[in-house]
């Protein structure tokens, strides 16, 4: 069974299950219809419905319009569908999304933790991938984007960088972002993400 009315579909990727529960709980604490909620984020409600029933594997870019009207980043809001966390965090237990649309992966290294503003990530994209975010999830958010292997090309502000293997970016989101792998291999790279 595919599709169901009610909830989540039986059958559905557990972590997008789960996402989808805690997405439709954020809209009720709210009070907001879907089409209230296709209002403040640009989504269709079509595609929140799915979302919210695990019926699709959300992208990145969904990801990022609701957490901007959410006021979650990415990491916050993946963590609240992870287990409590813990101080320590085992390479074995750090929690991996996916999406598969555009060729990135995403592993939650620190992830969001209660009494700490900041977090790492490890992304990869896929040679070619071409992420873009039409807002910040919290306005103002600094991040520090450290190339590991690769060539990367970040766009904030409307400047467009490039980074090899061991350049940093330092900045503070407050507007349209865009990653970009544009070399013919992958690119890995890790993201120091903190708060305001």
């Amino acid at each position: 069974m595919k599709h169901s009315a009610s909830g989540p579909v039986p059958d559905a990727d557990p972590v997008d299950t789960r996402l989808g529960i805690r997405l439709a709980a954020l809209r009720a604490e709210r009070g907001w219809s879907l089409g209230e909620l296709a209002e403040r984020s640009g989504v269709s409600r079509s595609t929140l419905s799915r979302a919210e029933r695990a019926e699709t594997s959300p992208t990145a870019a969904l990801l990022n319009r609701l957490c901007a009207v959410y006021g979650r980043t990415m990491s916050q809001l993946l963590s609240e569908v992870e287990a409590a966390p813990d101080p320590l965090v085992r390479a074995a237990d750090q929690p991996v999304w996916e999406d598969r649309a555009s060729g990135f992966v995403r592993r939650s290294v620190s992830p969001p933790h209660a009494g700490l503003r900041g977090e790492l990530v490890e992304g990869r994209l896929a040679a070619g991938a071409d992420i873009a975010y039409d807002r910040p999830p919290v306005p103002g958010l600094e991040q520090h984007v450290w190339v590991l292997e690769g060539a990367l090309e970040v766009t904030a502000q409307d400047q467009t960088h490039q980074l090899g293997a061991g350049d940093c970016l330092r900045l503070r989101v407050w507007g349209p972002t865009r990653f970009r792998c544009a070399g013919p291999e992958d690119v890995r790279y890790a993201l120091a993400v903190v708060l305001p």
